[in-house]
């Protein structure tokens, strides 16, 4: 097993088809409470855009595709708002090509909502499937999209599609390439604040790293053997200024008990905080556990 560390069934039902979505002012400001003004972002070299209220954390990853041997390229994004959850995942689909409804099972199977089929979307010519959850504690609402080249998921989660920014989330999506839109870039986005005002900082932009004194490695659970389970756990974590490892958060997972051993070993991780000017300071690191047979 390896394991490195980086610094830096759906339902298928006969249902209307929508041609396009309802289109919302993409600088419209939502909700009372909201301070932030939405822009529209997009990543270098990948034909979408869609609004979001904050500069979304990205993590991008070279996976095994599951329709042959040669690896593609997966992208996670994501941000919050007033409760909400705003996620995109984009994946490359490189030959033999992975249909839509492959990706929706795929991504389904592996989805922590328990959701169902609402109706089929088109959107700059291009076919989708929107589905929801019926859980009123935990809401949600996903899009899923195939391009020539793509495969796309839209999804919100924490309010129904009914909200005016989960509206305007959804409806601002586009399939084609953006003129013009803020590109996002692999990091912990905005804002670089924890809640007790502590300034989060980049590599970049500090003087010296973090500097790892022990990695505890993670073990295989016996759930995990017995179900050959394979792939890579991938945390965003805080090196803290003061020598601790902190705001763990999961952007991919496995199932079986890997993902928590990962943050288990993630916990026990020794290392020198990083500085600048001299002043310890904390850092954000992206941790990869790869798990093979």
């Amino acid at each position: 097993m390896k394991r490195f560390l980086l610094t830096a069934c759906a339902l298928f039902l006969m249902t209307p088809v929508v041609t396009g979505q309802e289109i919302l002012d993409p600088d419209k400001r939502i909700g009372p409470s909201s301070q932030s003004t939405w822009r529209t972002y997009t990543v270098k070299g990948e034909e979408f855009s869609v609004a979001l209220p904050t500069l979304p954390a990205m993590t991008s990853i070279a996976r095994q595709n599951p329709q042959g041997q040669k690896y593609r390229v997966e992208r996670h994004l994501e941000t919050f708002l007033n409760g909400v959850i705003y996620s995109i995942d984009v994946f490359e689909n490189p030959e033999p090509k992975q249909s839509l409804e492959d990706f929706i099972a795929e991504r389904n199977m592996n989805s922590r909502y328990d959701l169902t089929v609402e109706r089929e979307l088109v959107v700059n010519g291009f076919q989708g499937k929107e589905y929801v959850t019926r859980d009123k504690t935990r809401p949600a609402t996903v899009q899923f999209f195939a391009t020539e080249k793509t495969l796309y998921r839209f999804a919100a989660v924490g309010s129904g599609a009914t909200n005016d920014a989960v509206k305007q989330f959804f409806s601002s999506i586009s399939l084609i390439k953006p003129k013009n839109a803020t590109e996002v870039v692999d990091g912990p986005g905005m804002p670089l604040v924890l809640e007790t005002g502590e300034r989060v900082y980049s590599g970049k932009e500090v003087t010296t790293k973090a500097r790892l004194i022990s990695k505890p490695e993670p073990q295989y659970t016996e759930e995990a053997l017995r179900d050959r389970i394979s792939g890579t756990v991938v945390l965003r974590v805080i090196f803290s200024g003061t020598g601790k490892v902190t705001n763990i958060q999961v952007i991919y997972s496995l199932p079986d008990g890997l993902t928590e051993a990962c943050i288990d070993a993630a916990r026990k991780i020794k290392f020198v905080p990083a500085t600048k000017d001299g002043t310890p300071v904390s850092m954000w690191i992206q941790l990869e556990y790869n798990f093979s047979f």
